[in-house]
């Protein structure tokens, strides 16, 4: 058995080719069952945000996992699978699992330490118990990955320092127009992403706030959440009256199209009218040839690379006290995973002596005869019980305490030789 996790984000691949790659949460459940039936994966679950789509799997055959994994990525993107791959990145085992605890520490995020991704890393390990896609294996390093997420939070002033994706759109938006209180702001969606976006501005000054949804009813209950703020709320249907009227628009919709392009934005803009686009979707709400507009500005997911550079000295030195954090949860997971490796041959060793002691311990009381009591069949019980353990314990104790792969695996193939102990496909773990 194996690790794996085949993958890709906003460090190896453009928003256009994750945008094709993006599981909404709808289509999760197939997704899981279909990779589940691949002959060589055991587990797997998908960690799909706006900046990364990452496959995790429990593979029997690495080779053949990770093949199976790419063709599956292939066909829901419906890009060849030689297209795909020089996108993809692709860890195996320790690599992997140390890869999962900076992802939930936010140390592998475009914004360093944004606190979102913790809760990403917790809905996919949700969805995959839910679906029956994760099990032994992935179930304990989710649980170990979302431990280190939270002790980085909570001992490292990483969290103090970092934004999210939504406040570093806001913060871009501000260096682009420098006085938010005097422009007029519409936001696209009256989801997550756009209760954020609200939050954000409205602490940096903002005040011309429309909310444009799909329902009303949606708009009214992100207004409920800033009762002390207007908010004026629309439907889509007055979107393009509402942005054409703004000098700055958010877009953070769950749409598969794009709302907005050329054509829209053209037969409703005056001639030399400014204005800026914030596109944090994934799928993209705003189509590309909207950037052959002249006077108007796009910026997607990817832009805010501009943003983050910023801080990013000070981000790096906060990063590198939570390196040393994240070391530890990945040994406790190692210290786990090579319990896994040496519990059946353990196992094994312990039933084949527990037989020899049933077996002379019969052969005993049935000599001493009948007139042997049955109190002190009881003390000899426990004493064969108790030499068994005490000439047990040692072994087994070393034989756990092993981190070096090969010496452990060379000890447990000398323990099954001298007590000729049958092998098992359990301890193919690594």
């Amino acid at each position: 058995m194996n690790i794996v996790v085949v993958g890709l984000s906003h460090k190896t691949a453009p928003v256009e080719v994750r945008e094709k790659l993006s599981i909404p949460t709808p289509q999760m459940e197939a997704a899981l069952a279909h990779l589940c039936s691949y002959p060589h994966i055991e587990e797997a679950t998908i960690l799909s945000t706006c900046n990364r789509l990452e496959v995790y799997v429990v593979v029997s055959e690495t080779e053949q996992g990770v093949r199976e994994v790419t063709q599956f990525l292939a066909e829901h993107g419906k890009i060849p699978v030689h297209q795909l791959r020089p996108y993809l990145f692709i860890l195996l085992h320790q690599d992997a699992v140390m890869h999962l605890m900076r992802v939930s520490a936010g140390l592998d995020s475009l914004v360093l330490g944004e606190g979102q991704i913790l809760a990403q890393v917790k809905h996919t390990h949700k969805v995959g118990q839910q679906y029956n896609s994760i099990k032994r294996i992935l179930n304990h390093l989710f649980k170990q990955a979302i431990t280190a997420g939270k002790r980085v939070r909570t001992e490292t002033s990483i969290g103090t320092g970092a934004v999210s994706i939504s406040s570093a759109a806001v913060e871009l938006a501000q260096i682009k127009v420098q006085n938010l209180a005097a422009c007029r702001i519409a936001i696209l969606g009256a989801g997550k992403m756009s209760r954020l976006v609200v939050q954000h501005l409205l602490s940096k000054g903002a005040t011309q706030i429309c909310i444009v949804n799909r329902s009303l009813e949606g708009a009214r209950e992100l207004a409920q959440q800033f009762k002390d703020v207007e908010l004026k709320l629309h439907t889509l249907t007055e979107m393009m009256q509402i942005v054409t009227s703004s000098e700055l628009v958010f877009t953070a919709t769950a749409a598969t199209d794009p709302l907005l392009d050329r054509a829209k934005l053209e037969a409703c803009l005056e001639p030399h009218q400014p204005l800026q686009l914030f596109d944090i979707s994934v799928p993209r709400n705003v189509h590309s040839d909207v950037n052959e507009l002249p006077n108007v500005q796009v910026f997607n997911v990817d832009d805010l690379k501009a943003v983050v550079a910023q801080n990013q000295e000070s981000r790096r030195r906060m990063a590198m006290e939570a390196e040393g954090i994240l070391e530890e949860e990945v040994e406790a997971f190692e210290s786990w995973w090579r319990s896994l490796e040496t519990v059946s041959t353990i196992s094994s060793l312990r039933d084949k002596v527990e037989a020899i002691r049933a077996q002379e311990l019969e052969k005993a009381l049935s000599r001493l005869g009948s007139e042997f009591g049955e109190k002190h069949q009881e003390v000899v019980e426990a004493l064969t019980r108790g030499i068994v353990n005490k000439i047990l314990h040692e072994p087994m104790v070393q034989l756990r305490a092993q981190q070096d792969i090969e010496t452990r695996r060379h000890a447990m193939q000398t323990l099954r030789m001298l007590f000729n102990l049958e092998a098992t496909s359990n301890e193919q773990y690594g």
